[in-house]
């Protein structure tokens, strides 16, 4: 790599699949289920709807089918146990592969929305420190700074002074526009069981697009 490079990853669905992640929370919430509610199968209760789609009202409608009052605040603690909870999760391998190989020239940091207290439980059980000198959950600043409003990606450009920055990252409809805007590379990761697998942005096209993490560092390498 002839130029100072700044390598800044996504996490979800980019370094490691989401849907691990959704059914590890799931696991969590159904062992307190089990416990406080006597509910044996929410876990799968949950599950069976997030494979057929659901993305909203999971945990209402479990509680409904398994005979239970969804109330508000029972919804509220399990989606509190669901954010809070010690994620089973880990790097892709491709991922690992391509970070050991990053690292050694270029500059790692993170840029990923979502509640702090879910994200930064991610990066944890994903080791990404060992990796980024700079994690930067979105949230911190607010949710009206999530992506694609740049304030995150201005803060990585300030505190690394790369003559080149690279966004890798999976959702084209959020992920690129701000980065693009800003001058940097962008790349487009699409995992076949990634959650936006699917998603198209006719609007913005990302410079790069890949199945996993594996061809990244050749990509950098000739930048």
């Amino acid at each position: 790599m002839g130029r100072r490079i700044c390598a800044v990853f996504d996490i979800d669905d980019t370094l490691y699949l989401e849907r691990d992640y959704v059914r590890s929370g799931f696991e969590a919430v159904g062992a307190w289920a089990a416990k406080w509610i006597h509910v044996s199968d929410f876990a799968d209760l949950c599950w069976r709807r997030f494979n057929a789609g659901r993305r909203r009202s999971i945990f209402n409608e479990a509680l409904c089918e398994s005979g239970t009052q969804p109330s508000a605040e029972l919804v509220s603690a399990l989606v509190e146990i669901y954010r809070t909870h010690r994620p089973s999760i880990a790097l892709a391998a491709d991922a690992l592969e391509a970070l050991n190989a990053i690292s050694h020239s270029a500059s790692i940091a993170v840029i990923s929305d979502g509640p702090v207290s879910s994200q930064s439980r991610k990066a944890e059980a994903l080791g990404l420190s060992s990796f980024a000198a700079t994690i930067l959950l979105t949230d911190i600043f607010g949710s009206e700074f999530r992506k694609p409003h740049p304030r995150a990606f201005e803060q990585i450009k300030h505190s690394y002074p790369a003559s080149v920055c690279v966004y890798i990252a999976d959702n084209p409809l959020k992920d690129f526009a701000a980065p693009k805007k800003l001058g940097w590379m962008t790349v487009r990761v699409r995992r076949p069981d990634g959650l936006h697998y699917t998603v198209e942005n006719p609007e913005i096209t990302p410079d790069r697009e890949m199945s996993d993490c594996s061809g990244l560092p050749e990509v950098l390498a000739k930048l």
